[in-house]
């Protein structure tokens, strides 16, 4: 499937714009799952100002949807209508402030923060070496592991909202809960200020070393896989529900439920976007069945299907 090309006529709308503009890029590449179709228009800002210009003079009829690293997201097969953003180098940088902060771009690697936290000797940061993902999902859905998530280290995110304009929301604006954030999702994340308390870097790598192997012994990490598909319901464990519910290794197409975690979804090698979403959502009539209780995704899914 293609989409129409609309690059002409933003080029012409838009003519200081400075990123890359691609047509009809497909999207799986850039998915850990490794499945699903195009971007109508492909965008990869130079940087935070680049950013505004486009969402200030794009169209309110054109949609905008953001992918950050790709590892907690499904890109239906039909591919994703209008302006794909997609923040790269321009977004990645990491500094390491007073009072143990950091200052990060959303386009960092979680692994990367928790990196420079620990050679910085900043304690505190070591869960986001568990998250496998980037700074901007990290804030979009509150992100955590082993013990601890995003609102308990963030001081204040910066973003662009969808009409152009650059805004800084402190944590008690963001509005979250468990696996959520508050604020309105055209609100694209472009920097991140944690905070940690002075550590002693060999006892904080020690601790990510635990994480590490953890998440080896217990995750199908090298697998074609999204990360947790659905999110933990109040007085549960998602995996334990799927488990009970006689899921585990079940298959449909070229998707599996990981023999390893019951909670992690996995492309077999010839999956498409469907089969896995058809497989979650077996997974959630499942566990409603055997025990009442409704699964949410965790997991994004964006775009649309693919025509029959």
């Amino acid at each position: 499937m293609s989409f129409p090309d609309i690059i002409p006529g933003l080029k012409a709308a838009m003519p200081k714009l400075r990123g890359r503009l691609l047509v009809n890029q497909q999207l799986a590449e850039l998915t850990w799952f490794r499945v699903g179709g195009p971007a109508q228009v492909l965008f990869m800002p130079e940087d935070e100002d680049d950013l505004a210009y486009l969402l200030k003079n794009l169209s309110v009829g054109i949609p905008v949807t953001v992918v950050g690293l790709g590892s907690n997201l499904i890109v239906r097969d039909g591919g994703v209508p209008g302006v794909v953003v997609r923040l790269g180098r321009g977004f990645n940088t990491i500094a390491v402030e007073e009072r143990a902060r950091i200052r990060v771009g959303a386009a960092v690697p979680d692994v990367k923060v928790a990196r420079a936290a620990q050679e910085a000797g900043i304690a505190g940061l070591s869960f986001l070496r568990g998250i496998p993902g980037g700074v901007g999902g990290a804030l979009r859905m509150n992100g955590g592991a082993y013990g601890r998530e995003t609102k308990d280290a963030l001081i204040e995110a910066r973003g662009v909202d969808r009409s152009g304009g650059i805004r800084v929301y402190k944590n008690a604006e963001m509005g979250y809960r468990y696996r959520h954030c508050g604020l309105p999702d055209d609100i694209i994340f472009t920097q991140a200020l944690f905070a940690g308390e002075p550590g002693e870097p060999d006892k904080i790598a020690a601790e990510m070393n635990k994480i590490t192997e953890a998440r080896e012994a217990t995750q199908p990490i090298k697998s074609r896989t999204g990360g947790s598909t659905f999110k933990n319901p109040t007085g549960h464990k998602a995996w334990q529900l799927i488990d009970a519910a006689g899921c585990r290794g079940l298959t449909i197409g070229g998707a599996q439920v990981s023999d390893l975690h019951c909670n992690f979804l996995i492309n077999l090698g010839d999956a498409t976007a469907a089969d896995i979403e058809r497989l979650g959502e077996t997974v959630r009539e499942h566990v409603k069945k055997n025990s009442g209780i409704d699964l949410e995704w965790e997991i994004k899914r964006i775009g649309i299907e693919a025509r029959k």
